[in-house]
């Protein structure tokens, strides 16, 4: 919003100078130009379609700054980028414009600014005037402004040649416009004949350091990051930098230190031949400088620090800050002024009203005479009706004491009487107390018989209900012990039968295992026959995979007279050697087996194991 504003002021100079009639309006093939040029030192694309669009019921006619401001914010200043462009060249387009119209000095003069002073000047002035249309500059920025030109020059500012120009009527009314200033400044009465090159100088320097936001400028001496060998250079700080440059005009820049809060300056003791130094920290680096002499090194110091503060408050110029606070104190100056001429009035009207109070006091004083007079003569009437009246009241009063001996009398009485009533009332009261405890718990024992009634008739209901279950269970558990004395006398007997079936089952058990017992020592020789032929039978094929084998190129031949050449040798295990599982332990088979004897079941087993079939558990 400050750039937009800056860049307004210097726009405005640029309307009013195609303006030629000072109708207040220009046409739109001027406006075209104007915008085209604009687009052009702003770095912003140019639609040329766009203004005519803009305005194309306008009848083709001429344009106010009113009409104008719709399109220049939207088409223009709405797409400027802070730092694409640089101002100074928009300030040069108004100024040239403007100034082939409005500015037109006397060049027979010898005190007549250059061209480029007169527009440091303009643009010293834009920056300084009051942000409202037409721009002018009131008389304290004025005397701030050429306060700061003079001091640059080393002389002191000619207050009466100010005054004379501030005391004019049009100043007081509406301020400096900017080519009075600039008449001001051509009359040679504020310089006092001081050289040309002087003055530019001057003006150069306060249009860098409030225009160019230049804090300060120098030579200091900087120490090298790498080579550390002492340099002196140009330095210009700025509110968010410190730029160092080979010489005074800033051809060849060296560097530049970015300032930040993190930033901070510290004084260093001499050393290296050098004195005054300094030095700046910040988050990467820390660069040591040297100043001329101590004043400088303080000076340079200060300025540091005021960068880093306007930093970290967030602020981009410090003239614009003091601008800011300049125009509160004014406002605060005119406030003061206005309460003051309202105390004034107010303190003329308490005077007026005074004087009226006065008048006013005297006639009542008059008054007042008169009516002491008329108040004495009402005194001695008064005195008189008091004195009657006084004696009337004597005799009342003597009427009234009686009265009162007879009322306190009664009122004994009456006092006696209301003590007695009170003591029946509290009797009562403490009565009806008791009378309401005793309600209370009768109620609550009536409560609790009939809740102890409820319970006793749940409990008998449910005493009932239990009796006829449990009449019930009684039946049920008769009918289930005789059932169970039958099916008792039924087990007892299948016991009997069992018990004889088992001692049975019993005997014909031992003999099973007494045969059992000898089958497994057959057992056990069968499977020792058995591993015997399996290791044969492993042997044997290993020897005939040897044989199988072809023989390659180069190979001798095996022996045939190898005492296996001739055996045929199986290349897998005998079949009848293998074993084949069954069931054992059998009910049924070992009751055949001692059905038919343990003798043939002796030789059945028998011959299987010489047949290879043998079973093994």
């Amino acid at each position: 919003m400050e750039l937009r504003a800056e860049l307004l002021k210097s726009i405005w100079y640029g309307f009013t100078a195609l303006d030629l009639e000072k109708s207040g309006k220009v046409s739109k093939s001027q406006l075209k130009v104007l915008s085209h040029n604009l687009c052009t030192v702003l770095s912003i694309p140019h639609d040329p379609v766009a203004l005519e669009e803009h305005f194309r019921d306008d009848d083709d006619g001429p344009v106010s700054s009113q009409g104008y401001m719709p399109y220049l914010t939207k088409y223009i200043l709405d797409k400027v980028e802070e730092g694409a462009f640089n101002k100074e060249n928009v300030d040069e387009l108004c100024w040239t414009l403007t100034a082939k119209k409005n500015y037109r000095p006397d060049r027979s003069t010898t005190t007549v600014l250059p061209e480029k002073d007169a527009f440091r000047l303009w643009c010293l002035f834009n920056f300084l005037s009051e942000d409202k249309y037409p721009l002018v500059m009131v008389p304290d920025e004025v005397e701030y402004l050429l306060k700061k030109v003079c001091m640059a020059m080393s002389i002191e500012l000619n207050c009466v040649e100010l005054e004379d120009f501030t005391s004019q009527d049009v100043v007081q009314r509406n301020g400096f416009s900017v080519w009075g200033f600039l008449e001001m400044m051509n009359s040679g009465k504020i310089t006092r004949g001081m050289d040309k090159d002087i003055t530019s100088m001057a003006i150069e320097e306060i249009y860098r350091e409030i225009v160019g936001d230049v804090l300060k400028e120098g030579y200091l001496w900087k120490k090298g990051q790498l080579r550390r060998n002492w340099k002196e250079r140009w330095f210009t700080l700025r509110p968010s930098s410190l730029a160092y440059y080979s010489g005074e005009d800033r051809k060849e820049c060296h560097g530049n230190i970015t300032l930040d809060g993190n930033c901070c300056v510290e004084v260093l003791p001499d050393r290296d031949g050098k004195r005054c130094m300094f030095c700046l920290k910040t988050l990467s680096k820390t660069y040591e400088m040297s100043a001329s002499d101590t004043k400088q090194r303080q000076e340079w110091t200060t300025a540091i620090q005021t960068a880093i503060r306007l930093y970290v408050e967030g602020k981009t110029s410090l003239h614009k800050d003091l601008k800011l606070k300049r125009r509160e104190q004014r406002e605060q100056r005119e406030k003061r002024r206005l309460d003051k001429e309202e105390e004034l009035q107010r303190l003329r009207a308490l005077q007026e009203e005074r004087e009226h109070k006065l008048a006013e006091l005297e006639v009542l004083r008059e008054a007042q005479k008169q009516a002491q007079v008329l108040q004495e003569q009402d005194e001695q009437k008064r005195r008189e009706q008091h004195e009657q009246l006084h004696r009337t009241l004597e005799i009342q009063l003597r009427e009234a004491e009686e009265a009162r001996a007879s009322m306190q009398a009664e009122m004994v009485l009456k006092e006696e009487e209301a003590e007695r009533q009170k003591k029946r009332i509290h009797e009562l009261e403490e009565m009806q107390k008791h009378l309401k405890e005793a309600l209370q718990l009768e109620i609550k024992a009536r409560m609790d018989e009939e809740a102890f009634r409820y319970a006793q008739t749940g409990l008998l209901a449910e005493e009932e209900e239990k009796m006829k279950a449990l009449m019930a269970l009684q039946e049920e558990q008769e009918e289930y012990i005789v059932k169970t004395q039958r099916e008792k006398q039924e087990l007892k007997q299948e016991m009997e039968t069992k018990s004889r079936a088992l001692d049975e089952a019993q005997r014909q058990l031992e003999t099973v295992r007494a045969n059992r017992y000898r089958v497994d020592q057959d057992v056990v020789a069968a499977q020792r026959k058995l591993r015997q032929a399996s290791t044969n039978v492993k042997h044997w094929n290993v020897q005939m995979n040897r044989l199988m084998r072809p023989i390659g190129p180069g190979e001798k031949r095996p022996s045939l007279g190898s005492s296996y050449s001739s055996f045929p040798m199986p290349c897998q295990r005998d079949p009848g050697l293998r074993l084949r599982p069954r069931a054992e332990g059998k009910d049924e088979e070992s009751k055949e087996n001692l059905d038919n004897g343990a003798g043939c079941g002796d030789e059945k087993r028998l011959s299987q194991a010489s047949n290879g079939e043998m079973d093994i558990p």
